[in-house]
């Protein structure tokens, strides 16, 4: 059973009532468990707990009480794409040390994913006994390139994993026939029937993946179309049900945060693939994460101590309405708008962040973490409970998402304040004096320190055999008076390794061209034009029918028939800052003329910045400071700045043969090669020459350099 916001007050008549959970939230001397949530493009931006944002932002009281109940960060960096932000909350390590540059395609090698010899959290904590589990979105590696396959989140570690492992890592586009039931032309641009007035219909028949069928009519301004969807079926308009389904109806097809494979991985390795056509794949992401989280939660043992990550794909395009909640009037009114357009897309992803919102009060109520107060609203006392819950923003939030005062222009992908500045709170028992906020620098890579410390482990470094890049959090917690542990904050963003150097498709969305899609259909999801292979958009008329490598191709194309080339985002990107300036380094293959149409170019950016509310200073464009103009104090920031930064990227040395980063290439090296060479002998860690092939080549590189030892520094 589901519980929305509308049934909070319910649960308290059932008995769900604050003083029927004392005994649960009886604290525990035992090592406390770990519940950790990610928010997807969810920016600080969205959170007018933190102080910004406007009347506009979302609501959010779940995650406001957790705030105000727990310890605020409030300058936290993250790395600018979401495959390297989880990545490195995991292995703690910088992207240049891993390869893990951007947000992973179905073309990018399994040199850019993690690799499943590092020390991985769950790797980490299970030295102190604890089980893993995820739910949800995984994005650590794709299955078409790692030997693993669907076995990739066991073999990186976790005892149990319930959730999605896309070709892309993330939702599919949305199905415009809503299951096939689009005829003469027409599309559903929200993957349901809408109601007459939209062109569709008030009533109709609504399967379900079983065969069986109910007659639906709207209720109230809720078409018979989204609800049928809410409950996993597909809504043939204006028809009564009949014996057997008619055979345009396609159960098949998938349709972005509704319809998803479902993949278990089970603590002895096997494997569960669940097709759409099962009732446990056709639920909306939110709710299947935490149904899921929910019921592993409760099956643990007592004196067990775990860690359960709930991965929301929640607000990452394709953005939807989220299923039906009465006590939020705008989503019910949201069935009838058009959801390819732009501003309908921001007022939807608002919707997505408040049912996320409520789906988090839900696994708090049922994990019995919370309870339901006499008036009907969350009480949450962490500090009686025996887990610390820590909610993080993984990157910025999308452009068209961003909430003023924050940039929309130099959002998520980019290394600017708006594209990485994230939300992160951490709630529980070990927190002295709640209800706080700590203005120190914080990296997301420092919650793999934090996640050790919770366990009990002294010196989390010591456990990792290589180097990382996490400084300890614990002590902001423990100690109000805590001065800052950083000097300085990291962030890093690029294109991820393909074989023999191919590279992500140029896309155009509003003004820009990029290449941070990794597919035509996911630059087509964010409302863009694709220019790379396939490309079939009417703007491409013209274009080469393989389409274009960069987008400096594109723009020298639009340039020779009289148009107007677009702005090129960075190819990579670096920031670096300490508390008062930043440096933001951008790297891309500029237009520059018709006879010169791709340039290597590198750009270095310097910035005043603070974080002041409600209206911090932002590196905007047309803000930087100019570098032949610095004041002595803007000159030494910014030379001690580019030394750091200089010194950090120069800190991952080579190991050439060395695929298992125990930092030797020896016999054990020669092994692990011959076990993926001879399983698959497509791409893995043991693909030096980076050609998507584990063969005899690869094994040269090993051979040439038998007893090579790397530093660990």
């Amino acid at each position: 059973m589901r519980t929305t916001t509308a049934m909070l007050v319910g649960l308290s008549v059932l008995g769900v009532s604050g003083s029927g959970l004392e005994t649960a939230w009886a604290a525990s001397d035992s090592t406390p468990n770990i519940l950790f949530v990610i928010m997807d493009d969810v920016g600080i931006d969205q959170m007018r707990v933190f102080g910004y944002g406007s009347v506009s932002s979302p609501s959010t009281p779940t995650i406001d009480r957790i705030a105000r109940s727990g310890v605020r960060f409030r300058n936290t960096w993250s790395m600018p794409a979401c495959t390297t932000s989880r990545a490195v909350v995991f292995d703690a390590r910088f992207p240049f040390r891993t390869n893990v540059l951007g947000a992973l395609g179905p073309d990018d090698l399994a040199n850019s994913m993690v690799s499943p010899f590092e020390m991985t959290t769950p790797k980490l904590l299970a030295q102190q006994g604890y089980e893993s589990a995820m739910f949800g979105k995984f994005h650590l590696a794709l299955q078409g390139k790692d030997p693993a396959g669907d076995a990739m989140p066991h073999n990186l570690g976790w005892d149990y994993f319930a959730g999605w492992l896309d070709e892309t890592g993330d939702p599919s586009s949305i199905d415009l026939t809503a299951g096939g039931v689009a005829t003469d032309g027409k599309t559903y641009s929200c993957g349901f029937v809408p109601g007459s007035r939209a062109g569709g219909a008030d009533g109709g028949a609504c399967y379900m993946a079983d065969g069986s069928c109910r007659n639906l009519r709207g209720v109230g301004s809720v078409p018979p179309g989204r609800l049928c969807l809410d409950a996993g079926g597909i809504l043939d308009p204006d028809k009564r049900c009949e014996t057997s389904p008619p055979e345009y109806l396609d159960f098949t097809r998938l349709n972005g945060h509704y319809v998803s494979p479902l993949v278990y991985n089970y603590p002895d390795g096997s494997v569960e693939r669940v097709p759409p056509t099962d009732a446990r794949a056709r639920r909306f992401r939110a709710t299947l994460a935490v149904d899921e989280a929910i019921e592993w939660i409760n099956t643990r043992p007592e004196g067990q101590p775990w860690m359960a990550t709930v991965s929301f794909a929640s607000v990452h395009t394709p953005i939807m309405q989220p299923p039906v909640d009465r006590s939020l009037l705008a989503n019910v009114r949201s069935s009838d708008m058009d959801c390819s357009d732009t501003l309908v897309q921001r007022v939807l992803s608002k919707l997505m962040l408040e049912s996320l919102d409520a789906e988090l009060g839900r696994l708090l109520l049922s994990a019995h973490l919370a309870s339901i107060g006499p008036s009907g609203n969350l009480v949450y006392r962490p500090e009686r409970t025996d887990t610390m819950l820590i909610v993080l923003g993984d990157n910025g939030s999308l452009g068209y998402t961003v909430r003023r005062p924050f940039d929309t222009s130099r959002a998520k992908g980019t290394a600017y304040q708006t594209g990485v500045w994230v939300p992160l709170i951490v709630a529980g028992p070990l927190v002295e004096r709640p209800s706080r906020i700590v203005s120190s620098m914080v990296n997301i890579a420092d919650l793999y320190a934090l996640f050790g410390e919770i366990a009990g482990i002294d010196d989390v470094r010591k456990a990792v055999p290589r180097p990382i890049d996490s400084e300890p959090m614990l002590p902001y917690l423990i100690d109000p008076g805590q001065d800052g542990i950083r000097q300085w904050n990291f962030t890093q963003v690029g294109t991820n390794l393909q074989a023999n150097g191919a590279i992500n498709g140029p896309c155009t969305i509003s003004s820009t061209c990029t290449q941070i899609p990794v597919t035509k259909g996911v630059c087509e999801d964010n409302n863009g034009t694709w220019w790379g292979t396939g490309l079939d958009a009417p703007d491409t008329e013209g274009a080469p029918s393989e389409g274009f490598s960069y987008c400096c191709e594109v723009d020298a194309f639009l340039v020779a028939r009289g148009e107007e080339p677009y702005d090129i985002s960075p190819l990579s990107a670096v920031g670096i800052r300490n508390d008062r300036y930043k440096i933001v380094r951008n790297s891309l293959k500029a237009y520059v003329s018709l006879d010169q149409p791709c340039v290597d170019t590198t750009t270095t950016e310097f910035y005043a910045i603070d974080e002041e509310i409600p209206k911090p200073q932002l590196d905007e464009a047309g803000t930087e400071l100019p570098l032949d103009q610095l004041t002595a104090d803007q000159q030494q920031n910014f030379d001690a700045l580019s030394a750091q930064l200089e010194t950090l990227l120069a800190s991952q040395k080579a190991c050439p043969g060395d695929g298992n980063l125990d930092l030797i290439v020896d016999q054990k090296d020669l092994d692990d090669w011959r076990h993926y060479s001879e399983s698959s002998g497509l791409s893995s860690v043991y693909d030096f020459n980076l050609d998507g092939l584990t063969d005899a080549a690869d094994e040269a590189i090993i051979k040439q350099n038998l007893g090579l030892q790397c530093p660990n520094d």
